[in-house]
């Protein structure tokens, strides 16, 4: 018999039963810190870290833990995007998410809706661009070439 069995066997009743609750708890904590890492790898800095306590067995328990990622936003919103939405898997990874981890994959998807936004407003501006430069070019047209209307639009068809 090992020194730790023979510890747990002359703990009490209640003992024992705190000591079986900080395993679970350890084993719980491990695992949705470990559900974070599987899925944002990429993102995580550093390993995960732990709150212990010590139970009545005189063993340390993980009682609560974190994983620190990236959460700061891509170079540009097309980068910002995929990575907002990995993020937010990330924070959402293990079974039961924490209110820190629902925290993060809000703010998460408030970054991801800011750079579709910023997205779409850079692609509009890209397309009014190009659009008054094609005007300018019919306008050019028009003013150098005195034919009729129609016969001016063959030449763009």
């Amino acid at each position: 018999m090992t020194s730790s069995t023979s510890q747990v066997k002359q703990l009490t009743p209640e003992e024992q039963q705190q000591v079986q609750q900080l395993r679970q708890t350890d084993r719980q904590v491990r695992a949705h810190e470990q559900a974070h890492l599987a899925v944002g790898a990429d993102l995580v800095r550093g390993g995960p870290s732990y709150s212990y306590q010590t139970g009545p067995d005189n063993q340390r328990y993980a009682v609560s833990g974190e994983v620190s990622i990236d959460t700061s936003p891509g170079r540009s919103p097309a980068e910002t995007i995929p990575k907002a939405q990995h993020i937010r898997a990330t924070a959402l990874a293990p079974a039961e998410p924490s209110p820190q981890d629902n925290s993060v994959a809000a703010q998460a998807s408030s970054m991801e809706s800011e750079a579709r936004i910023e997205l779409a407003v850079q692609q509009r501006e890209q397309a009014t661009s190009a659009d008054r430069g094609n005007a300018r070019l019919y306008q050019g047209v028009e003013q150098s070439d005195k034919r009729p209307v129609g016969v001016r639009l063959d030449l763009f068809a």
